[in-house]
């Protein structure tokens, strides 16, 4: 299965791609399906398995595909270091026209 198949656009999926994101990990392929549609997710998994990913990419593509002029979103993190692990991540992969700060 590959990020194409979950349902990412293909800026995406090439913005993946160039980070070395081969194949979606398991709590990818499970969440991003869900978000996409719209749908509220409650996850666990261990450290280093992709779920800030699972969780920024879907989010990141509604923005930028939304036809509303100043959609926010608001991501909230029990730790300074875990909101700029996931500041860092979305600077990363944000398309040019989605602010993260």
């Amino acid at each position: 299965m590959s990020f194409t198949d979950l349902g990412l656009q293909p800026f995406l999926t090439d913005r993946c791609e160039s980070l070395g994101y081969i194949e979606p990990t398991p709590i990818q392929k499970q969440a991003i399906p869900l978000v996409l549609d719209g749908k509220n997710v409650i996850a666990t998994a261990e450290t280093g398995t992709g779920k800030t990913a699972a969780f920024l990419l879907p989010i990141l593509q509604n923005l930028a595909i939304s036809q509303k002029k100043g959609t926010t979103v608001l991501i909230l993190s029990p730790t300074r270091e875990l909101a700029n692990q996931t500041d860092a991540a979305c600077r990363q992969i944000a398309p040019k026209n989605v602010r993260c700060a």
